[in-house]
Parts: C-alpha cells; structure tokens; sequence
C-alpha cells in the first residue's frame, strides 16, 4: 500500500493563509489607490462647480426671493475663487474649522461677501448654511449645504425638500438687513421674531434664523477689513 503523506502541520497552513490574505491586501490597496489618483481631478472638478452653483444661488436671487441664477454675472465680474480669504475658527458664524470667504465686485467695487456658517442646534445636529451678504450690509440669500433634520418634517430648511416649491421657507431671508429687521426680532415667530416656521418642526427654522442673524451682524461688523484684506490671507481680527 502507499504510505500516505504527512498531515500538514498547523503553522504551514497558517503562513500561506496569512501570506494570500497579504497578497489580498496589497491588490485590493494599489487599486483602490489608482482608483481615487484617477477620480480626484473628476472628484475636485465637481466639488468647484458645486460650490461656484450654491455662490451663484445665493448671489442672484431674484426681487420674489426665488432662485434665479442666471442673473450672478450681473453682481460680480472678478474670479470668485481667487478673490478669497480664510477666516478662523469663529464663534459668531459657529465654525470649528477655517473656512473661505469669497469677496464678489462689480469694475473694481465691492458687491458682496460669500461665507460659511454652522447653525450648532439643529433637531439632528449641525446644520451649514451658506451666506451672502451684501457691500450694503443685506442679507442677499442664504442656503442649507448640509443637515441631518428629519425628512418630511425638519427637512423643509432645504429649498430642494420645501414642500412650497413657488416660495420656499428659506427665500424670506433674501433681502433682508438690520434696518428692516432688526437683530432683536431676527427671530422664529414662535419666539416672538419676524420669520415664519413651519407647525411642529420649530427647531429646525430656530437653529438656522438664529445662526444667521448672528453671522449678518457678525459680517456686518467686520465688512471693511474683510473686503480690504488681500487675497489668500487668514483673517485676524
């Protein structure tokens, strides 16, 4: 009869385990590494063209306070994206992070300012909010960039989830400043303040109208040196 061969011991069939689930690792690591240095440049070219979008939707609203991008080119004819600066961590806009602000001009003069701010008490956390905020001191549009409010209910912050597609719930900040609305009433009616919420989803509209009076008077008090300071610099105040 044959003699059988020798069971294979426990550390062999250990080593060639660990060294195929090492080869595994090396394949699927090098593609996904090719894989992200070929969809970056795709990745960051869409990223631009959001964020060039949402300044375009907050720079043009129109007189009914509804999106009307087409009109941005008539607010500002410099290089948005160049024409920018840092700003800090700062309290008043509720950013934890540097951000860039954005200065839009029309043949030299100042037209604008474009910038972040975080609204920290939304019913399901942080809600972001872009903002642009005329050379006159107004409120020309803002918008939700990112939150985690409920669907259906809290969501309506977000013009794409507004139920109310002819006015949506956030347009009634467009054109606003302190000489109409002062910083005391900028405010959810519910709290006694100028602008609407919605019945039973109060938070929300709370967490971004209070953000917001607080960025304007922030940007407000800064407006000067934030159009003044050159290009690509960290604002110190």
């Amino acid at each position: 009869m044959p003699q059988a061969s020798p069971p294979r011991s426990a550390l062999h069939i250990a080593l060639r385990t660990a060294a195929i689930l090492l080869a595994f690792t090396l394949v699927f690591t090098t593609l996904m590494a090719s894989a992200y240095y070929l969809m970056a440049p795709r990745v960051a070219a869409s990223a631009q063209a959001e964020k060039l979008r949402l300044i375009g939707v907050v720079l043009a609203p129109s007189s009914d306070g509804l999106l009307n991008p087409s009109l941005d080119k008539t607010f500002y004819d410099n290089d948005l994206l160049t024409d920018a600066i840092t700003l800090p961590p700062t309290s008043a806009l509720g950013t934890s992070e540097e951000t860039r602000l954005f200065r839009a001009r029309k043949n030299g003069q100042p037209t604008a300012l474009i910038f972040e701010a975080t609204a920290p008490d939304g019913y399901s956390g942080k809600i972001g909010l872009l903002l642009a905020v005329s050379a006159e001191g107004q409120l020309l549009a803002m918008r939700v960039t990112q939150h985690k409010e409920t669907p259906g209910l809290g969501d309506y912050i977000d013009p794409k989830k507004d139920r109310n597609k002819v006015r949506p719930w956030i347009t009634q900040f467009s054109g606003i400043g302190f000489d109409s609305v002062p910083l005391e009433q900028w405010h959810v009616k519910k709290d006694g303040g100028h602008f609407d919420q919605m019945a039973g989803a109060t938070i929300s509209a709370r967490a971004v109208t209070n953000a917001s009076g607080r960025a304007l008077a922030w940007v407000n008090d800064h407006r000067e040196k934030l159009f003044a300071l050159p290009a690509n610099r960290l604002y110190k105040e």
